[in-house]
């Protein structure tokens, strides 16, 4: 509801890597029931509030420490203003990039964890991980690049970590996966432009840019934080 029902991008897994296939389809409406949430078990919604921490993250320092002070709850009376907002905050964005072609910033700033996230949905097998579960692993991986950057404090990874699992989700592997793998399926991420893997920093929490130039060291040891083998 709060991310792929907006934008019209469709994807398949394929054995290289997370959503390497598929097309652009705008869809005439959408319309989202949220009554329906209440019939998901705790695991699967959980999974779902990743995608509102990322958007809390990535352009709603408000909404993220509304999430700091009450977590979001299936059947709570705030939950489809929330969702609101974050379809509103990914519309604005896919407006100004609907095809991910922006040189800097634009529609890339949705994949907030993912990069890490789409690497260990693939090392551990797909349905290992709820897809949420392994954005909210992303998401811790992608504060502490950013305090390694000096973009934020650790104040701020923990404010964050917090938050996810507040929300019920990890922020470490329940098992170590091979480094190797990991960073061979991050090599093979879509955020690839001339061999060079972009990452989605945060330069403040509600404030988020794509970056290039990441010393690629400082990337496998923030996996290794998160629980990756060395």
């Amino acid at each position: 509801m709060v991310d792929s029902s907006v934008g019209g991008k469709t994807g398949i897994n394929l054995a290289a890597g997370k959503n390497l296939a598929g097309a652009f389809h705008q869809p005439r409406g959408v319309f989202i029931a949220t009554g329906v949430l209440k019939t998901l078990p705790p695991r699967e919604f959980a999974a779902g509030t990743a995608e509102i921490v990322k958007y809390g993250l990535l352009g709603d320092a408000d909404l993220f420490a509304a999430l700091e002070r009450v977590p979001a709850a299936a059947g709570s009376p705030g939950l489809p203003g929330v969702i609101r907002r974050c379809c509103a905050i990914k519309a604005r964005i896919v407006e100004g990039d609907e095809r991910e072609l922006a040189a800097t910033g634009g529609r890339a700033l949705l994949n907030l964890g993912h990069t890490f996230g789409h690497a260990i949905e693939q090392g551990a097998g797909y349905g290992a991980y709820l897809h949420g579960e392994a954005v909210a692993i992303g998401l811790a991986a992608a504060a502490r690049l950013s305090a390694k950057l000096g973009r934020i404090g650790a104040s701020d990874v923990g404010r964050i970590e917090a938050v996810l699992a507040a929300h019920g989700l990890p922020v470490r592997l329940r098992e170590p996966l091979p480094m190797a793998g990991l960073l061979a399926a991050m090599t093979r991420d879509k955020k690839v432009r001339a061999g060079t893997l972009r990452f989605v920093i945060l330069r403040a929490i509600g404030d988020a840019a794509v970056e290039a130039d990441v010393d690629p060291a400082a990337a496998e040891a923030c996996l290794r934080e998160v629980g990756a083998a060395s």
